[in-house]
């Protein structure tokens, strides 16, 4: 009888504990703002040249998973409706026939130029299709991206370097090389109808490229004596592109000496007036610049401290200036999660939710891109999975995810202050469409339900991915009241006041 008395009072005490929980405070103040968020985005490179040649059914799934922002019948999304493609320019390695030192076909490209010095405007024909695709669902911007200039052009005769610091090309080829992408430009926009508002030159310049796929390093000295050849040359032929620069390799080369003090402080090389490598001048040039997240996440304090140390810098050189987080995959040496074997579930999801959060909301990111698109893979490394063979078509919750963003945050919305009084707890950030709408996602990576309360009224519709739901539309709902966030998942919350 004694030990019935003790449970009863017990769970008494447990209950009136638990009605008596106060929700987490989430304020949000629309009236200040911070950066303009241009897209959301990610990569055709490489999986795109194979599967814009398969069968319609096929191809057409996989860009409305990437692009669309229409529903199925039964109300769920048909995509993500990525704001952003990124168009990988080839280096030509898939046309040698000599060594390449890339042996997977996977990660060889096509280029337009030949060995002869002609153009062939058949090659690429995958990622055309999925550039047109894009466009025909809405994508609003792209990206022309280079790893390697052409195999035709470059020192060693290969899309990779032999190693060192040193830009894979002779400069007496830095204005074949801008001639080359003036012209690609141009073609594509007259045989595709997209014109590229961003081209992007040089990947991740910090690295020697020795093997495995197409790249080459850049020193800072040698990117700003081709970006202002470029420039001029974009200029002269009529054209609107910009000159999206560094990608570098890690943030930390933004601000930091990195591996190699010629290629890093790239904020203030590039951007300081003061340096001797300064491009702020150059005509076309975008006023911004761009890095990548790998091997800045092994924690939300070194997240933190990372992108905290890069807002200073941007504060110091140029606030005006903008940063994109243009390209992240799961690597490994993240020392919580690891690249290899692929996964479809919340884990990665949740993973990288957690990252675009820092991003965002701590580095000011004005645009946030993944890496490829569609891997054949066993890797982090994809937001769509496909089978070569069979053309089965896996979809991920990292894409889902990905789309609590980019589904409902659009280029030219603003981000506004969130305070709330469990910052541990769940990551909140919220934005401000141009159409009025305010938009609050929060996630929460942890094994327990969180109940908040939103100090916004409105008429507001909850999206939600979990392990049962992938950006599924949950209704309206009354944000007056406390709402409950599921554990491990992602809430979109679409208010309109």
């Amino acid at each position: 009888m004694r030990l019935n008395l003790i449970t009863f009072v017990v769970c008494f005490f447990l209950t009136v504990q638990i009605s008596f929980a106060q929700p987490i405070e989430i304020k949000i103040n629309s009236k200040t703002t911070f950066q303009t968020i241009h897209n959301f985005g990610a990569s055709d490179a490489w999986s795109c040249q194979f599967v814009g040649n398969w069968p319609d059914k096929q191809k057409n799934k996989v860009a409305d998973l990437l692009f669309s922002l229409d529903e199925n019948e039964d109300g769920s999304p048909k995509g993500i409706g990525l704001s952003c493609w990124r168009f990988n320019i080839g280096g030509g390695s898939a046309d040698q026939t000599t060594e390449t030192k890339i042996g997977d076909r996977w990660r060889q490209s096509e280029c337009f130029l030949q060995a002869d010095g002609s153009y062939n405007w058949e090659k690429q024909s995958g990622q055309r299709w999925f550039l047109k695709a894009a466009q025909k669902r809405g994508v609003e911007s792209f990206l022309g991206f280079v790893n390697s200039p052409p195999v035709w052009l470059t020192k060693n005769g290969r899309a990779n370097s032999d190693g060192g610091n040193s830009v894979n090309l002779p400069e007496e080829n830095f204005s074949k090389y801008s001639q080359f992408l003036v012209d690609v430009t141009k073609n594509i926009a007259l045989k595709d109808g997209v014109l590229f508002d961003y081209i992007s030159p040089i990947n991740e310049p910090q690295w020697d490229w020795k093997g495995g796929q197409e790249g080459t390093p850049w020193t800072n000295t040698e990117m700003a004596k081709f970006c202002r050849i470029f420039g001029d040359d974009i200029s002269k032929a009529g054209l609107s592109s910009k000159i999206s620069i560094a990608e570098a390799g890690f943030l930390t080369h933004l601000f930091e000496r990195g591996n190699d003090s010629k290629r890093g402080f790239q904020i203030k090389e590039f951007f300081s007036p003061e340096s001797e490598n300064y491009i702020g001048d150059v005509p076309n040039m975008a006023h911004k610049i761009s890095g990548h997240s790998y091997h800045t996440v092994k924690s939300d304090s070194i997240m933190n401290l990372i992108r905290g140390k890069l807002h200073d810098e941007f504060q110091r050189v140029d606030p005006t200036l903008d940063f994109w987080m243009s390209e992240y995959c799961i690597l490994g040496g993240n020392g919580i999660l690891k690249g290899g074997g692929r996964d479809l579930g919340m884990e990665t999801a949740l993973f990288v939710a957690n990252i675009i959060h820092a991003d965002l909301a701590v580095a000011n990111a004005s645009a946030w891109q993944w890496w490829i698109a569609v891997s054949k893979y066993n890797f982090k490394d994809g937001l769509v999975y496909i089978d070569e063979k069979s053309h089965e078509i896996y979809v991920s919750k990292l894409l889902w995810a990905l789309g609590n963003y980019s589904r409902f945050i659009r280029p030219g919305a603003k981000r506004i202050n969130v305070e709330t009084n469990q910052e541990d707890s769940l990551k909140t950030s919220a934005y401000k469409n141009e159409n009025g709408e305010i938009v609050v996602v929060i996630i929460n990576k942890g094994k327990t339900p969180e109940t908040v309360q939103i100090n916004l009224t409105g008429n507001t519709n909850r999206y939600e991915t979990s392990k049962n739901n992938s950006v599924a539309p949950l209704g309206k709902v009354d944000i007056s009241k406390p709402i409950s966030i599921p554990k491990e998942s992602v809430s979109t919350f679409v208010i309109t006041q």
